[in-house]
């Protein structure tokens, strides 16, 4: 669905002759924001506090919501740039409340181990690599793992909770467990 959205929006601002083109280079053909844009989208990212690491994925970001945009139907922005480092600023803000929530949910895993299991060596180790796993599952399988296993909810509420199928909260749950049982027999735990 995206890729139609996209190449639709790419038609029509191919058609517009706004972006200078290169010889050859398909990509700049339909690349919404020209390199003075992405520099400063980059700088109001990494101003906002997002790391390195992450300033790639914010530039697609505000690229796809501009190529959405024009898909829509909507007009252009009358200043992309402005535009653009508004919608940086904004998805900077964004990825700080993420993390305040991941970092919230950490907390709070760790102090129900701790209540959990308040002594015995072979539990902690258990407990620091299941929580490296659950640190290292995509967020939505460790969203319905910590829904399914930690707040003990039935799959049919957590289905209807994330607004998702079912079938799709199962599909999750066995890929994670599957990760997470491959990582503590690779980690030699269990």
């Amino acid at each position: 669905m995206l890729r139609g959205r996209a190449r639709r929006a790419r038609e029509a601002h191919a058609g517009s002759g706004d972006v200078p083109l290169r010889k050859g280079d398909r990509r700049r053909e339909a690349d919404p924001l020209d390199a003075a844009q992405e520099r400063r989208v980059r700088a109001v990212l990494a101003l906002g506090g997002v790391p390195q690491a992450d300033l790639p994925d914010g530039v697609q970001q505000v690229r796809l919501r501009l190529l959405e945009r024009a898909a829509s139907g909507r007009e252009a922005p009358r200043d992309v740039s402005a535009w653009a480092a508004v919608v940086a600023s904004n998805l900077a803000m964004d990825w700080h409340r993420a993390k305040r929530r991941q970092d919230r949910l950490g907390e709070r895993l760790a102090a129900l181990r701790q209540t959990e299991h308040p002594s015995g060596e072979d539990s902690s180790v258990l407990s620091v690599a299941v929580a490296q796993g659950l640190d290292e599952l995509p967020d939505a399988q460790r969203q319905v793992v910590v829904l399914r296993f930690y707040a003990d909810l039935p799959v049919r509420s957590i289905a209807e909770q994330l607004g998702v199928p079912e079938g799709t909260v199962k599909s999750r749950l066995h890929t994670a467990v599957r990760a997470l049982r491959a990582r503590l027999h690779e980690d030699e735990v269990v």
